[in-house]
């Protein structure tokens, strides 16, 4: 099976309807695709009305399609939201998603909806497999688009609805979106007094429905389909075990802290900024960005993995994610980044991934010596560290210790290496990172080429390194050593501009990374580690243990980014701010238990530890 997600194999009816000639069915009504959507789904859902008063409102969707459903219902929260303070989260779920050009020729049929459909297809979603995050802090909205099978991405999702549109293709044509086996897990996905709205009256839709514990009936149908189902749930689903601390807390907070202002810190301070919260970030030096984060220059670029794993799947989303939350801020220059292998092994690696890319062309395509990601970004941490800052209150020269906990006011620890201080259990392990700089007379564009080390040029500035080596604890000073194998790595990546920086005075810069043991950040609730080892110390004899995991109350974690902070970053802002604040999970549950920091616990009582 391909990693890419299939397109549909899509054909345009006289009338300008687009139809999957595989399912044997158009995308909405010949009549009004936009008037069904607002009486089926808007109407059915008993919406505006069921959003009044509520500080967020989540809508499900079985069937993403052209995304009518989604700027139907973005329409009526733009002209009835709650507060300016309210948001919308729309979590969706495709198997075969259209690419922007097609969802823009659908989307053209209704100028009615203004320029919802422009900033929709700005930001449509890549063509790859897994979870995808776009949001709109100045409209209150967010879009969560799961893409693949959905008997694997609905069971793997982590959120509550309070609406659910059913909008797959017909029941007919397309029995496996509407089998049996679906509505336990949409019920189990379901909040308090549930509404849901579908076009179908399908007899064994009905009776699923109805098995699964919902209370199902037909009402008025729009043009040709005489009847359509509304459904309630008046008993919201008991919650299952939370092994991982992946539960959100029972109120979302005011105000959050953050402790660390290099890019970590600054990503988590503008995502709870733009969703209306007031941030103070605490920093122990004299400024923001002056540790690993302070590089003159720094690259985002994906990590492509050559196996289709959650692991693999949560390193895409990442970048992604970054990719989206960077475009257009301060100091952010797009580029193509040609990387080239730097041993058999990675050679062997980028052909398994070139021979089934986990992107479409339009990100990933091969080169003569290796891969080249499109659209990669170059960025200068300085200038965008400050931009994502402003607003919050930043206190400098300031130490965190836990006693300085406020259980009112969640703490992030974001502080790199540090975060190893006040639980060393983490095991962190620092590595010592070093560049080169140097500025020369021609002004170049944004411009990378990588192998293991990379080299960044833009305007005058020439970065080239970086050196991954262990760290011994003291400050970290740049070392001849180190200089001398960025020079070497520097002869092996030969980019145009080699011979000019050797006659440029050169500076050297060292920071130290923080790293963990399986190379996978640590975004999550922070759990007391003396406690869960108690409450899941049968795991060590091989048994299951379903309960919670006992946390630090008001303690997260975002940090062990190693060398890839500037991807990460943006991702765990998602993950935290969805934790906090009861947000749909901008990632799957095996995706979030693989960086939660208690996966560090049960991993070790697994191995008798």
């Amino acid at each position: 099976m391909s990693r890419l997600p299939p397109r549909p194999d899509l054909d345009w009816t006289d009338d300008g309807t687009p139809e999957d000639r595989r399912a044997g069915d158009i995308y909405f009504s010949r009549q009004s695709g936009l008037e069904e959507t607002r009486l089926v789904f808007l109407k059915g859902c008993g919406l505006p009305e069921r959003w009044a008063g509520k500080a967020r409102f989540t809508i499900g969707e079985l069937g993403f399609g052209t995304g009518l459903n989604f700027l139907a219902a973005w329409e009526l929260w733009r002209a009835n939201r709650p507060g300016p303070e309210a948001w919308l989260h729309f979590v969706s779920f495709e198997g075969f998603p259209l690419d922007r050009e097609d969802a823009a020729r659908a989307l053209s049929a209704w100028p009615e909806l203004g320029d919802l459909p422009g900033k929709l297809l700005d930001r449509w979603p890549e063509r790859a497999l897994g979870v995808q995050r776009q949001v709109w802090p100045e409209e209150g909205v967010t879009l969560t688009l799961h893409t693949g099978d959905i008997m694997e991405t609905l069971p793997s999702s982590r959120f509550l609805a309070d609406a659910w549109f059913l909008d797959g293709f017909s029941p007919a044509k397309n029995p496996e979106m509407w089998d049996k086996s679906l509505w336990p897990m949409v019920h189990q996905r379901c909040m308090d007094g549930v509404s849901i709205g579908t076009f179908t009256v399908a007899g064994f839709v009905r009776r699923g429905l109805s098995e699964a514990g919902f209370n199902v009936a037909k009402v008025e149908g729009f043009g040709r389909k005489r009847e359509r189902l509304e459904v309630r749930l008046e008993d919201p689903p008991a919650p299952e075990a939370d092994p991982y601390g992946l539960r959100s807390p029972a109120r979302a907070p005011d105000k959050v802290r953050i402790v660390g202002a290099g890019i970590a810190g600054a990503c988590l301070a503008r995502t709870f900024l733009e969703r209306g919260l007031e941030v103070e970030v605490l920093e122990a030096g004299d400024g923001p960005a002056r540790e690993a984060s302070g590089n003159p220059l720094g690259l985002v670029m994906p990590r492509l993995d050559a196996g289709d794993t959650a692991q693999a799947r949560l390193l895409i989303g990442a970048y992604l994610r970054a990719r989206q939350f960077y475009s257009g801020r301060p100091g952010v220059h797009e580029t193509d980044v040609l990387q080239r292998p730097k041993d058999d092994r990675e050679a062997e690696r980028i052909a398994k991934v070139l021979a089934d890319p986990p992107l479409g062309l339009e990100n990933l395509e091969a080169a003569a010596s290796g891969q080249l990601h499109k659209r990669a970004l170059i960025v200068e941490p300085a200038v965008l560290v400050e931009s994502l800052l402003d607003g919050a209150v930043l206190r400098t020269g300031r130490l965190f210790t836990l006693e300085d906990l406020d259980p009112d006011v969640p703490t992030i620890l974001a502080a790199g290496q540090g975060a190893d201080a006040l639980l060393p259990w983490l095991g962190l392990a620092g590595r010592l990172g070093q560049v080169e700089l140097a500025e020369v007379g021609v002004e170049a564009p944004a411009s990378a080429i990588a192998s293991g080390h990379y080299a960044l040029a833009l305007g005058k500035k020439r970065l080239w390194g970086a050196t991954f080596e262990a760290w011994d604890g003291r400050v970290p000073e740049p070392s001849d050593a180190a200089r001398e194998q960025n020079m070497a790595a520097l002869e092996t990546l030969d980019p145009y501009w080699r011979q000019s920086v050797k006659a440029a005075p050169l500076t050297s810069r060292a920071g130290v990374r923080a790293t963990t043991a399986d190379r996978l950040p640590l975004i999550g609730a922070v759990p007391d580690e003396v406690r869960a080892r108690e409450v899941f110390d049968g795991v060590r004899h091989g048994k299951t243990v379903e309960a919670d995991a006992p946390l630090i109350d008001g303690l997260y974690l975002a940090g062990g980014y190693g060398s890839r902070g500037f991807t990460w970053a943006p991702w765990a802002g998602e993950i935290l701010a969805g934790q906090l604040l009861g947000e749909p999970a901008p990632a799957s549950g095996p995706e979030l238990e693989a960086v939660s920091p208690m996966r560090l616990i049960l991993r070790a009582l697994k191995r008798g530890g």
